[in-house]
This record gives structure tokens, sequence and C-alpha cells, in this order.
């Protein structure tokens, strides 16, 4: 039943990012709401970075460096293909996590130095959570920015 209902919100995490994110291309990635706000660029290479580097608490190594995850957009440029393959990866990485983890590993708590002990299911839900909280900002961003 865990699988079946994991599986069930990645794929709708997925869906309802994947509105946002085809329509992220260079040209727009440079687009922030405001002057004090992160720009589409910086958010979306923000996406595909915390999935692979929360996704080493569930046992998956990366060699992704962390290059957004506290600190600020100076206007360095994200090469959207690079950031869409973080972002797909990391999305890969989560179904994999979905197929191959047991009801048991699951609710398995994990130590984190942001969360302290979490369950592996409230870290994967933080995760989506995480990942529509940054669609919301990129979309005003596509809509609104400047």
């Amino acid at each position: 039943m865990t699988k079946h209902l994991l599986k069930d919100l990645l794929d709708q995490n997925l869906k309802t990012c994947s509105y946002t994110f085809k329509e992220i291309d260079q040209k727009n990635s440079t687009l922030r709401l405001n002057d004090d706000t992160a720009s589409v660029g910086f958010i979306y290479r923000h996406i595909g970075e915390i999935i692979h580097l929360i996704s080493q608490f569930f046992g998956f190594p990366t060699s992704v460096q962390n290059t957004t995850m506290g600190e600020q957009d100076t206007g360095k440029t994200y090469y959207w293909e690079e950031s869409k393959k973080l972002v797909e990866d990391g999305y890969q990485i989560l179904q994999d996590l979905v197929e191959n983890l047991s009801e048991e590993e699951w609710m398995k708590t994990i130590e984190t130095p942001f969360f302290g002990p979490i369950s592996r299911i409230k870290l994967f839900g933080h995760i989506l959570y995480h990942n529509s909280y940054h669609c919301g900002q990129i979309t005003l961003a596509l809509k609104r920015g400047k």
C-alpha cells in the first residue's frame, strides 16, 4: 500500500511541477519576481540540487555540489540544460526510492542535520513539498517577473 500511495504522490508532484518546468528556457531563466527574489534559473537549479542532496539520506550517493542551498542569487548564469538534467535525474532517484524501499524501510527513522530524527516517509514528503513550493515561485516569476 505504501508504494502505491507514494507513487501516486510522486506522479502528481511531477505532473504539477512539469507545467512549470516545461516553460523554463535559457532566455527566461534570468527572470525574477522582484529585485529581492531569486531568479528562475537559480530556483530551478536549487530544486535539482536539493533532490540529489537530500537523497543522500536515503543512501543515494551524489557528486552534485550545493551551489544554492543557503546561498543568495548573485546573478550567476545557470545553464538550463544542466539544471533540467539535475531535476530529471532527481525525479528518477525518487522513483527508484518508491520502487525499492520496503514499507518497513519507509518508516525507519534517519538522522538529518536540519530536521533531526525523521522518518524516511516524512523526508520524502518534504522533498515533494519543497519542489511544489519552488515551482510556485518559478511560476510567479515567469508570469510577472522582470
